[in-house]
């Protein structure tokens, strides 16, 4: 499939990725296909979960990325693919697949798909959300806690020892391959307005 638009939105955890994605998502509805970097975290069927909570998932190493690349090529063809699963609450890859099917816009997210070259360069449009380290640890407690069953403890601890740390070695350096960067992610009205513009002319040019 030919004329297929594929746009990158990357920044740290907790940036407002989710809610910039939710409202381009709500204007353009079936015209929009999502892949998630998150669901592309290794399989760890051989170590328990207490072993399993002690991985740094921040770093690349912790991503199945050339799946992934493999996958969004496949899509960019306009094939379907069998997406992976990630179970936050066991930290670890479900069994279950999901069916996904090429849309005229392909929206690739998360916060370490910037810093991968190959991946990188299958993106037409790269968008950067960013936010203050504050906010962006606020917001994830609120989403650990109250969507992914992890206590406030852990949730600090694993920010302290991997987050933060990982978030300045990889994501924040992986900001200066971003064509837009937008801070407050889905608040921002203005830039949320210009990206909407951008995919409207692309999907008019198509009919």
């Amino acid at each position: 499939m030919e004329n297929i638009l594929v746009i990158g939105i990357a920044g740290g955890s907790g940036s407002g990725k989710t809610t910039l994605l939710k409202n381009i998502i709500q204007s353009f509805g079936p015209a929009i296909t999502v892949l998630s970097h998150d669901n592309y975290y290794k399989r760890h069927d051989e170590m328990t979960y207490e072993e399993r909570c002690k991985l740094n998932y921040d770093e690349p190493a912790a991503l199945e990325t050339d799946l992934m690349v493999r996958q969004l090529e496949q899509l960019r063809r306009g094939q379907e693919i069998l997406c992976p699963v990630y179970d936050f609450t066991v930290h670890n890859r479900s069994d279950e697949t999901v069916l996904i099917k090429p849309e005229r816009v392909i929206i690739v997210e998360g916060i370490l798909i910037f810093e991968n070259k190959e991946l990188r360069d299958l993106m037409d449009i790269k968008i950067f959300v960013d936010a203050d380290a504050d906010v962006r640890i606020c917001r994830r407690i609120k989403r650990d806690v109250n969507k992914r069953g992890r206590s406030l403890e852990s949730v600090i601890t694993q920010y302290q020892e991997t987050v933060k740390p990982m978030h300045e070695k990889y994501v924040e350096p992986s900001k200066k391959y971003a064509d837009i960067v937008v801070p407050e992610g889905g608040k921002n009205l203005v830039a949320l307005a210009m990206i909407q513009g951008y995919i409207s002319r692309y999907l008019e040019g198509m009919n």
